[in-house]
């Protein structure tokens, strides 16, 4: 977190991913001592089952509360969350996987259990639900550095009005720049590009902002 501060990225998002197949609650200490580090908005996810939980993530310092599995198994949770605390801190992750060429479903528990939802058909359900933003997130490409998935992207960004954010499979700047010009992304994330190669967050924001995409530098 104290790197990511000093790199001057826009945001961050936090997912614990194991938290829901494990069966287990958000870890609130170890967000706390996070958020006193950030400073930068924290979204953060995994485990989200309740009002309560999303309550106590807030309490302790995150400033949205992201929901994946739980969107999908009660979608009524995303609703309750947005009246009771705002759309503008429930970001949805929904996590697609191409089944065949084109053909996508949104997955739950990590990726292990695929559902009938279509990633646009589900991502719009949720902005009438009271989501403010969606993560779109390819779980093929995830961590493999080999480009964001532009037509998941485009077909989930057209079907709604709220900003959607691009995630999985992002490995150079040209990679950002096409989810936000190809795919109309309103943001980018990215994790393993940082982790494994030279490139930085401060050289994307001047590589994005050469090619017209307004950024904050």
């Amino acid at each position: 977190v104290k790197v990511y501060n000093l790199r001057e990225v826009d945001e961050l998002i936090f997912l614990d991913i194991a938290a829901t197949a494990e069966g287990r609650p958000p870890d609130f200490d170890l967000i706390d001592e996070l958020a006193d580090e950030c400073f930068m908005p924290l979204a953060v996810g995994g485990g989200v089952a309740s009002v309560e939980d999303a309550q106590d993530l807030l309490a302790v310092g995150a400033d949205k509360v992201c929901l994946s599995t739980g969107a999908v198994e009660n979608p009524a949770l995303v609703e309750a969350i947005a009246g009771r605390f705002g759309a503008q801190c429930v970001v949805v992750s929904v996590d697609a996987k191409e089944m065949a060429p084109g053909e996508y479903r949104v997955t739950s528990r990590c990726g292990t259990r695929v559902s009938d939802e279509r990633p646009a058909a589900f991502a719009a359900r949720m902005e009438r639900s009271g989501a403010g933003e969606i993560l779109i997130q390819s779980v093929s490409r995830d961590g493999t550095m080999a480009g964001y998935d532009i037509g998941l992207i485009r077909s989930v960004a057209e079907a709604v009005s709220i900003p959607v954010i691009a995630s999985g499979g992002a490995g150079t700047y040209v990679d950002l720049a096409a989810a936000v010009i190809e795919g109309g992304a309103s943001a980018v994330a990215a994790a393993a590009m940082w982790h494994f190669t030279e490139q930085t967050p401060r050289e994307a924001k001047e590589y994005l902002a050469e090619r017209g995409v307004p950024v904050r530098l």
